[in-house]
C-alpha cells in the first residue's frame, strides 16, 4: 500500500514538474487540472480565460505515451480520459491558436522530460472502447464494399430530435450564407436558400430536383417564394419521414414531394437540380457517375448548382489515396464513406461530362462560422444531446464540428458553389450577362421576372 502511495505521489511530482517547464517555455492561456483536482497554470494568462484541460487518471498519461496518435487523444476525450473546463472546444482551441506564436517546444529540455515520463510508464487506464464506430469499410474507396446507404444512414439517422438541438428551425445541415458577419444562423441560413434559388434562376412552374435533400428546407422554400414543382431524394428514412410532415404541416402536397431512394434510381426531365452537400458522400472514383446521371436528368441549357466541401489541390506527382488523420478519424466515428475532391479535379469532371461551367465561388469562411454556431449550439444543449445519443458519440459529435471549423478557418478544407449548365447544343446559356440578379432586392427581382 505503502509503495501504491509512493507511486501515486511521484506520478503527481512529475506531471507538476513538466508542466511547470511547459509554462515557462510555453505561455499558454489555459491550466491542466490534474487527477487530485489540482491545478498547474500553463501561463500568465491561464487564470484569467479560466479555461483547463482535466486529466482524470495517470493511466490517461501512461496511454497517451505508450500510444501518441491523434485516434487515441479523441478516443481518451469520447470515453472521459480527458476533458475540458470553463469553456468550448472553440474557445480553446482560440485561446491555444492565440498563443501560437509563444510556443517554443524546442526549448523543451529532453532530460527532464524523459525523466518524467518514467512513473507514467506502467501506469494503466480504465480500458474503454469507442462503441460508436462504423463497423465495416469507412473509407469507400473500395466499389465492392462501398455501401451508401448504410453510409448516410450511419451519419443522419441519429434522431431528427439530436440535430434540432444545434441546426436552426428549417433544420438546414449545410454552410450558411453570412450577408453580415455578425447574422444569426437562422438568418443565414433563410439567406443561403435564397442565394442558391437565385443561382438557379428558379422561375414559377419549373421541376426543380433537390438531390439529398435533407429535412426538406430547400424544396419547401423553392415552392413557396419560387413557385416550382420541387422534388427531393434522400437516403435516411429520419429525414424522410421529417419531409414528409413538414410538406403535410406547410400545405405543399400539390407542389412539392420527397422520395426515399438513391439518386441513381431517379427518372424524369428536371429545369434545374440542386446538390448541397451530397456531393462529399459519393467518393472520387464515383464523380463522374455522379455528373453523367445529372446530366441525363437536365433538359437541355438546364441548371445545376453543385455545392460541396473540397480539399486544398496536391501536386500530381504526390496525389495519393491516403488520407490524414484527422480525415480518417471522420470517417470512422462520423461519416463514413465521405471523401473529399479539389475543385480543378471537380470542375474537371463537369467538363468531361460536358456540363458548361459558368460561376464557381468559394465560401470557406460561411462555414468556418456555421460549424462554430453549431458546435456551441450543441454544447449548449449538453444535457438533452446526451439524452438522445450518448455522452460518448456526443462528445465524438463536439469534437468533430470544433476540428471541421478549425479546418475551413486555416484553409485545410474548403467549399464550392459551382453553377453550371447542360449544353447539349450550340448557342447562348440561359442565364443574364451579369450576376446582378443575385444581388439585386425582391422588390427588383419581381419587377425583372415580370417585365
Amino acid at each position: 500500500m505503502f509503495g501504491f502511495l509512493d507511486v501515486g505521489a511521484r506520478q503527481l511530482a512529475a506531471a507538476r514538474r513538466v508542466l511547470t517547464h511547459l509554462a515557462e517555455t510555453c505561455d499558454l492561456p489555459v491550466a491542466v487540472q490534474l487527477w487530485d483536482g489540482s491545478r498547474v497554470p500553463l501561463g500568465s494568462r491561464a487564470e484569467e480565460t479560466g479555461l483547463a484541460i482535466a486529466l482524470r487518471s495517470p493511466g490517461v498519461v501512461g496511454a497517451l505515451l505508450r500510444r501518441p496518435s491523434l485516434d487515441h487523444l479523441l478516443r481518451q476525450y469520447a470515453t472521459g480520459g480527458i476533458d475540458f473546463l470553463g469553456g468550448d472546444l472553440i474557445a480553446f482551441g482560440e485561446a491555444l491558436r492565440s498563443a501560437k506564436q509563444k510556443v517554443k517546444l524546442k526549448h523543451l529540455k529532453k532530460s527532464l522530460l524523459l525523466k518524467a515520463a518514467v512513473p507514467f510508464l506502467f501506469a494503466r487506464a480504465e480500458r474503454k472502447e469507442v462503441q460508436h464506430a462504423y463497423a465495416g469499410d469507412c473509407n469507400g474507396q473500395n466499389a465492392a464494399t462501398r455501401n451508401n446507404k448504410d453510409y448516410i444512414q450511419f451519419h443522419y439517422d441519429l434522431g431528427n430530435d439530436f440535430y434540432k438541438l444545434f441546426l436552426d428551425a428549417e433544420m438546414v445541415y449545410s454552410c450558411g450564407y453570412f450577408t453580415d458577419w455578425n447574422n444569426t444562423l437562422e438568418q443565414a441560413q433563410r439567406d443561403k436558400l435564397e442565394m442558391i434559388c437565385r443561382k438557379l434562376r428558379l422561375s414559377p412552374g419549373e421541376k426543380f430536383l433537390d438531390i439529398g435533400c435533407g429535412w426538406g428546407g430547400l424544396i419547401c422554400h423553392a415552392a413557396q417564394h419560387h413557385g416550382v414543382q420541387a422534388h427531393g431524394v434522400t437516403l435516411s428514412q429520419e429525414q424522410y419521414d421529417y419531409v414528409r410532415e413538414k410538406i403535410a404541416r406547410l400545405g405543399l402536397q400539390d407542389r412539392v414531394t420527397v422520395a426515399l431512394c438513391d439518386y441513381r434510381e431517379l427518372e424524369g426531365t428536371y429545369d434545374k437540380i440542386a446538390s448541397i452537400g451530397m456531393f462529399e458522400h459519393v467518393g472520387i472514383a464515383n464523380l463522374p457517375t455522379y455528373f453523367r446521371k445529372m446530366y441525363s436528368l437536365l433538359r437541355d441549357r438546364g441548371i445545376l448548382l453543385n455545392h460541396g466541401i473540397s480539399r486544398r489541390a496536391k501536386p500530381v506527382s504526390k496525389r495519393s489515396k491516403k488520407r490524414r488523420p484527422e480525415y480518417q478519424l471522420v470517417a470512422k466515428y462520423i461519416f463514413p464513406g465521405g471523401e473529399l475532391d479539389d475543385i480543378g479535379h471537380t470542375v474537371n469532371v463537369m467538363e468531361t461530362s460536358q456540363f458548361e461551367v459558368h460561376d464557381v465561388e468559394g465560401w470557406r469562411e460561411h462555414y468556418m462560422q456555421t460549424t462554430a454556431h453549431w458546435c456551441r449550439r450543441l454544447m449548449a444543449n449538453r444535457d438533452a444531446a446526451i439524452q438522445e445519443v450518448g455522452v460518448e458519440r456526443y462528445r465524438l459529435w463536439i469534437a468533430y464540428l470544433a476540428l471541421v471549423s478549425f479546418g475551413f478557418k486555416d484553409g485545410s478544407i474548403q467549399i464550392f458553389q459551382i453553377v453550371s449548365s447542360k449544353r447539349a447544343s450550340k448557342g447562348r446559356a440561359e442565364l443574364p450577362p451579369t450576376r446582378a440578379d443575385l444581388y439585386a432586392p425582391v422588390a427588383n427581382r419581381a419587377a425583372q421576372k415580370v417585365a
